[in-house]
């Protein structure tokens, strides 16, 4: 029993070491940074690149300098609430007030509440902002992020190919091993046309990660149950949880709050504006 034991824990180290080498070659592969590109690039970033790339120094290294360049031009870090607030306003996608049993940050998604009217790059826009949010509001020994996704309302309309196929890219090209699951509550039938076209824009590692779960499966929700407490877990996903009631008000004024600690992260001087609620107070 103990040399079983002692086996595994010099598996583990050989694992902690052989990643640690790995980042180091990878150090070496992209040279020297600096300014944000070096505050992004921790070694708990590049231990990502490198998983998602299956640890091969090469491809890790393209995949790091695609996402160099498309900060350098996207700038996802200076992305502010003000300039997103409207395209959130229906609840359609928020960071939830807790957190999975792991610690993880949680996203609520209910795409039947997205509003068509905006354009997609608008929404990708929100998207991001909220992806960099999340990332900033990791408990302290986590890196990745749980999805709940409930489809009341959802139809086909909902959301263009277009959105669906640019954000996957984006998720698993640029924030690689954030998303830790990813759970699709209850989905009506149409949804399956739907999926078997925007499956395939995922790569393997992505596609593992999204669960299924119906309420007459009970495989499926002892899945989701294992990762997340019944007394968070909403209503609207089986649990024992609050019923989902977004409150713009509140969600702007938490997010006007982290505007402010991303711009002091980041030395970022893009304008942090206050939120201005229905009633004309401002709040920042």
């Amino acid at each position: 029993m103990f040399r079983r034991r002692s086996n595994s824990h010099q598996d583990h180290e050989s694992n902690e070491v052989y990643a640690e080498s790995k980042v180091e070659e990878l150090k070496r592969a992209i040279g020297p940074l600096s300014g944000r590109n070096l505050k992004y690039c921790t070694d708990a970033c590049l231990k990502r690149y490198m998983k998602a790339r299956n640890w091969n120094v090469e491809k890790s290294k393209k995949m790091l300098e695609d996402t160099l360049n498309w900060r350098s031009t996207y700038k996802p870090e200076e992305i502010r609430w003000h300039e997103v607030a409207a395209v959130g306003e229906t609840g359609y996608m928020y960071r939830a007030n807790f957190h999975d049993k792991q610690g993880r940050t949680v996203l609520i998604s209910r795409p039947g509440l997205q509003k068509t009217s905006k354009s997609v790059e608008t929404q990708i826009k929100h998207a991001v902002y909220l992806f960099e949010n999340v990332m900033h509001n990791l408990q302290p020994g986590q890196e990745q992020m749980t999805v709940l996704m409930e489809f009341t309302g959802w139809s086909l309309t909902c959301v263009p190919v277009k959105l669906a196929r640019e954000l996957i890219f984006i998720l698993q090209n640029h924030y690689p091993e954030r998303l830790a699951v990813a759970f699709l509550y209850n989905p009506p039938r149409i949804f399956e046309a739907f999926w078997k076209i925007i499956k395939y824009f995922m790569d393997a590692k992505t596609f593992e990660k999204i669960k299924f779960v119906y309420p007459k499966n009970k495989d499926s929700v002892e899945l989701m149950k294992s990762y997340l407490d019944d007394e968070n877990l909403p209503k609207e996903f089986g649990g024992k949880g609050i019923i989902l009631k977004y409150n713009h008000e509140e969600f702007s004024r938490l997010m006007v709050q982290d505007d402010l600690k991303s711009a002091a992260f980041w030395g970022s001087e893009a304008q942090v504006a206050p939120y201005l609620d229905c009633n004309g107070a401002t709040s920042i």
